[in-house]
Parts: C-alpha cells; structure tokens; sequence
C-alpha cells in the first residue's frame, strides 16, 4: 500500500487512529473485519495499543509503522489492528494484563500477537527498528512470530489458551478483608515506608504525582490527627509546583517527571491529571490555607479553560509532548531567548526558574523553580511586594511569546470520564473560592455531556466532531455521576441529583456480577471479541471504575436511603481489603471510600429559601470536610418530599436551619452560624 493512499484508519473519528491513516501498513480498527479476516486467512493478529500524545507511540510511528520494508512484513504476515486507548480501555486493559504477565512490566504504545480469536500469544511495549538496550529490533519480532506461527502453531494455541486461563483465573481472585481503622493505619504506615522525603512523592524516578494516594493521605492524616501524614502531603504538593512538571508559565501539569526532583517532565498534558490534581490542591488549600496551593489551583483551572476547552463547554483529552517534531520544544527555553524577551530582566529570571547556559533538557531549559518566593525575594534584595509584582511582568511577558510558537497537537476527543472529573474539580473549586465563572462553565460543561454523550440511560464513551462514538464503561457512568452529583451540590438544581440517580441505577443493573459478587468495567453484551470481561480493581492513571462507583453509591445511599447502594460500596472495598492494606498505593481512591464506610458520611440538610443561606452554606462550602453530603430543602411541606434524607426536616422559626447528622444519630438543629460550625467541629480560624 502506497503511503500517498489512505488505510481504513481515515474513516475513523478518534484523532488518534486518523494519525495513522497515511501509514503504509493496512491497518484495521479494531471490530469484526479485521476478525473475519484472520479467521478467514488464518494469521495472526497484531494488535498496537497506543494514544495521540504518547511520545514513543509516535517514535514507533515514525521509525517503524511509516518504513515501507516493516510495513510489507506486517501486511503479509499480520491482521494489523490499532486501538485507541482512550476510547477503549477494556482493550487496552486486557492486552496490557496479558503482557505484564509475560513480560513482567507494560506500557506504550502496547503491541500484541493475537490469534484469530484474539487469545494473546506473545507481546511488548515499543520495539526499536535495530536492536537497541536489549530489545530485539521490531523486523526480527515480526520475523520470528511469523515463524512461530506457521512452525508451532500447537504450542502457540497451548500458551494462549494456558495465558487466558491465568486473566480469567486473576479477575475473579479475590484478597477479602475487614474494613476498620486499622486497615487504614496499614495503609499509611506502607505509604510513609515508601516516600521519598527528599524530594516528596513515592520511589524513584520515573516519578508520577499519584494524586489519588494523596488525596488519602491528606484524609487520613485530617482524620486521625496525624501530622506526619499531613507533611507527606504538604511536602510533595509544594515540591511538584516548584518542579518542572507543573507549567511554570502556562499553569497545569505534565504526564510525570522523568527523574526523582520533578524538574524534567514527560511533557504530554492530560486532562485527566490536571482535574485530578486540581481537586488534590482544592483540598489541601482547604485544610492549610497555603496560598501556593489556591495558586497552583487557580493556574491548573484556568489552563483547562484557555487550552483545553470545546466551543460548547466540554474539555479535550490531552495535549502531544512534543511540537515541531521535537519533544518539550514548545516549553522549554535558552538562556539566549531569555534576553531576547525580558531584557534587563532576563538574568533574574533565569535564577529564578533555574536557567543555564547549558540547559538541563536537550540544550534547553525547563523552567522551574529551585527556591520558595520568600528564599528568592531575600536572595535578591528584593521586598516580597516589589518582586511579587516583577515575577508577574516575567511570567506574563514568557507566557505571551510562547504562545506565538507552534503549540503540540492536540487530541481533541471528549472523554466522557475525563470530563467527569473536570467538571467536579470546577464545581467543587468554584464553591470553595466564591467563582461563579468556574461554576456557569461546570454547568456547561455537563449540560454537553448529558446532551451528546447520554442518550436512552446509557452513557457513551466519547464524542469526536460530532460523532458519539462506542459505549461507555463502568469509570464514565461513575464518573459522570459523581459530576452530577457536584453540581447539585454547587448549584442546588434537583435535575442534577436525579441525573445521579439514575446513573448509579444503570451501573448497578448494567455492570454489577451477581455471580462474581462485584463490578466488571463492561457492559455485558459490550464487545464479543474480547476473551474476557475486565474487572480492574486497581487504579491506574485514574481511579479504578470501581472505586468510583463504589463513591457515588456510598454518597448516594446516604441522600436516596438505598442500603443495597452502600452494601454494593461496602462489598467494593472489602473485596479488596486485603490489598489495600500491602499495596496502597494502587488503591488510593478506594482507600479514601473505605473511609467513608467505617466512619460513616456526614450528612447536612441546609433548609431554607438559596438566597438566604450564604451564611450557612459559605461555612460548609470553604471547609475541607471529605465526609460530607450535602443536601438543600426549601423548608415547607418536608413530609411529602420524595429526597429521604430531607423529610420530616422543617425551618426553626422560619429561619435558614442546618441539621447535621452521622451514623442515624443528628445533632440538634441550628440557625446560628457558629453554633453550625462548632457541630462540625471547625474552629473560627477555618473560615476565609
């Protein structure tokens, strides 16, 4: 196939595959014609698994799938199928299972031997033309799976078949356990074992920020009193803002840090990390009041809203690392370029952001920042006031000339569980910080989402030019109900509540195994191809689906009066609790759940016309209170309302009223705004 003639890949919508269309390899997506076909011509099928801003994805691109000679093998030998992650991470979650069981590690981009009933046989991540650092060049793997195939067939079948076994066998094991405070000390004292207290995280380098282990930490330590574990969290939030994997100019985060200090990033920017750890500097500010905290907080939002943002409100996947074929170009700077722009100006901020000559990626600099605004300022000779207001003129002025570089491709997919997490870091930021603006745009976001990617009570994956593309999975129904469910928090608007309602009804009935006693991360009737039915239990870059679920049932059987909804939570997490306690750190999220269920929720009732609830409302909307549900009455005829949680409460004395309850047991109701904020056991000092 001529490189100049399009593959089936250019009838695709995901970015991603369309990348691949001007491939000489005759690529297929993945579905029933590639299938048919291998049936048919009895070969195997190669399978690579990648995304649109994975730098190696496109290095195997450009040095393999684009050499005519590599694509010949491929087209002669080989069914050749490309996923797109994103869009389907049930495939991606099996074939990558599949090859950390042969390889023992995995990645991307993912490439797998299949055979005509998509049984894995043999796979790797990426695989050089010529044979480099120990792995085989890609045209020798093709040669001797090719071999392989014709020549051993038997065996081949025989290891597939024995592999599957082994998936199958691991996704229904399970490490049942006891959920109490002490499985929560186990967790943290592993955590506090593993963290790197010279530069903040967990292990070595490469080093990613884990904001779901964080986000426990910072609950465990608010919950136990434990200072240590609030210091673990402190340390490694201000660390990663002052590394180079937070955009010193632009605001946001990068993938992860290549090394162990932060400084040098993989440079792709995903949304889903910077919701992510949006929400995890909301609640630190919360809980500290640390003013880099809002910062890092106020920057990350707002590069949501200026680069990653759809015309119509929702948000875009993810951004390439690399521009003008070079990666971490567009972020990174000479010391030349410096002078070029700030003039006089320049040789302070090249101290400031830790700018040499030499650079420190690539000839290059990435910007960071080797000393506190405080340490700097007094470096300097500078009062904090004067160099608060250069620093502005430096980053602005950096900023400005940035943009007139070409900026990295990006992927323009609208991820129904990504955007779920977007929206819930703007609505609970725009409650905490009074921003009406970061509210309108959760609202319009979610109104896209529930326009374009919900449609018959069911949720779809993604939405591409106008096009809804493939079913959703267990995390998009998840997340799309905790979105929900945030902005009727922010916003009081009961269609919201019941938009989560529903969703948590759909993903009981549509992904809860009774035979297996847990949630698999399909639909049933999803995708005949797969050989088996994923049940991811572990987070991952995200939070496990399950454990999402099992937040929004928890949650939600507090507000609808739903015990099989916190049974299924429960059920959740003790299935795991075994392996919560030995490896926390793969169940941040989860662990954050559990502690929901053993303590129990907070439940408050604010009751009351909206308008004359500022008071009440502002105490709860600025605190760092994680146990918290929150629900909003009008205050008359509470015996007929159909939300449980709000009957029989009434107004005292026709005044806004707060009921506070936990466990079936309520403290008494108040109007007085202290009197509220001592029953939540807040102290004067917490509120702005």
């Amino acid at each position: 196939m001529s490189s100049a003639q399009p593959n089936r890949l250019i009838r695709c919508a995901s970015p991603y595959l369309r990348q691949h269309a001007y491939n000489p390899v005759d690529w297929y997506p993945w579905g029933e014609e590639a299938f048919e076909r291998a049936r048919r011509e009895d070969k195997p099928i190669l399978l690579s698994v990648g995304y649109a801003s994975c730098h190696w994805c496109h290095v195997m691109e450009r040095e393999s799938f684009e050499d005519e000679a590599i694509a010949a093998l491929m087209n002669a030998h080989f069914v050749c199928v490309k996923v797109d992650r994103e869009e389907r991470p049930d495939v991606d979650a099996v074939y990558m299972q599949a090859v950390q069981a042969m390889t023992g590690h995995g990645g991307w981009p993912l490439t797998v031997f299949l055979t005509p009933e998509g049984a894995p046989f043999y796979g790797g991540t990426y695989f050089p033309p010529e044979p480099r650092a120990g792995l085989p060049a890609f045209r020798q793997v093709l040669e001797a799976v090719a071999t392989a195939w014709r020549t051993r067939r038997e065996a081949i079948q025989e290891a597939a078949q024995t592999l599957l076994a082994h998936l199958e066998a691991a996704a229904r094991r399970w490490a049942e356990g006891e959920l109490s405070p002490g499985l929560l000390d186990r967790s943290y004292a592993e955590l506090a074992r593993q963290f790197d207290s010279r530069y903040g995280g967990f292990g070595g380098a490469p080093k990613f920020p884990q904001a779901m282990t964080l986000r426990f930490l910072l609950r465990y330590g608010w919950r136990a009193q434990r200072a240590e574990a609030l210091q673990m969290v402190h340390f490694s939030l201000i660390q990663m803002a002052h590394g180079g994997i937070y955009d010193q100019l632009g605001g946001g985060f990068h993938r992860y840090a290549v090394d162990a200090r932060w400084r040098i990033p993989h440079f792709e920017k995903m949304l889903y990390d910077n919701a992510l750890l949006a929400w995890t500097y909301l609640e630190a500010w919360q809980l500290t009041r640390e003013p880099e905290f809002r910062w890092v907080l106020e920057q990350t939002l707002t590069y949501l809203l200026r680069e990653m943002r759809h015309e119509a409100g929702a948000f875009f996947s993810a951004q390439d690392a690399d521009s003008e074929g070079q990666e971490g170009l567009y972020y990174t700077w000479t010391l030349e370029e410096l002078r070029a722009v700030l003039g006089p100006h320049a040789l302070r901020a090249a101290a400031y952001y830790g700018v040499s000559r030499e650079g420190n990626f690539e000839g290059r600099n990435v910007l960071f920042r080797p000393f506190t605004e405080a340490e700097f300022a007094a470096l300097q000779g500078l009062e904090a006031s004067a160099w608060a207001r250069e620093r502005e003129t430096i980053r602005t002025a950096l900023l400005e000339t940035r943009t007139l570089r070409r900026a990295p491709e990006r992927d323009e997919k609208i991820l129904a569980s990504w955007n779920g997490m977007a929206v819930l870091a703007l609505a609970q930021a725009g409650r905490a910080l009074g921003r009406p603006d970061w509210l309108e745009a959760a609202q319009q976001a979610g109104r896209f989402l529930w326009t374009h990617l919900v449609q018959g009570g069911r949720v779809y994956r993604s939405w591409t030019h106008g096009e809804r593309l493939e079913l959703g999975f267990l995390e998009d129904y998840a997340w799309l109900g905790l979105a929900a469910l945030s902005l009727y928090e922010a916003t009081w608007d009961r269609m919201w509540l019941e938009r989560a309602r529903t969703l948590a009804e759909a993903l009981c009935a549509e992904f809860w195994d009774t035979a297996l006693g847990g949630f698999c991360d399909t639909l049933a009737d999803h995708d005949p191809h797969l050989p088996i039915r994923p049940r991811e239990r572990t987070d991952q870059a995200t939070p496990a689906g399950a454990s999402v679920a099992a937040e929004l049932l928890c949650r939600l059987a507090a507000i609808w009066d739903e015990p099989l909804w916190r049974e299924r939570a429960r059920e959740t997490a003790a299935s795991v609790a075994e392996l919560m306690g030995r490896y926390p750190g793969a169940f941040g999220h989860l662990l954050g759940v559990s502690d929901a269920l053993i303590y129990g929720l907070r439940e408050v009732v604010l009751l009351g016309p909206a308008g004359e609830l500022a008071p009440l409302r502002q105490i709860v909307d600025q605190a760092y209170l994680p146990d918290l549900v929150l629900a909003h009455g009008p205050g008359e005829n509470t015996q007929a309302e159909v939300i449980p949680l709000l009957r029989g409460r009434r107004m005292l004395g026709g005044r806004p009223t707060a009921y506070v309850c936990r466990n079936f047991t309520c403290l008494e109701p108040t109007t007085d705004p202290e009197r509220f904020r001592a029953q939540l056991g807040l102290s004067a000092s917490e509120a702005l």
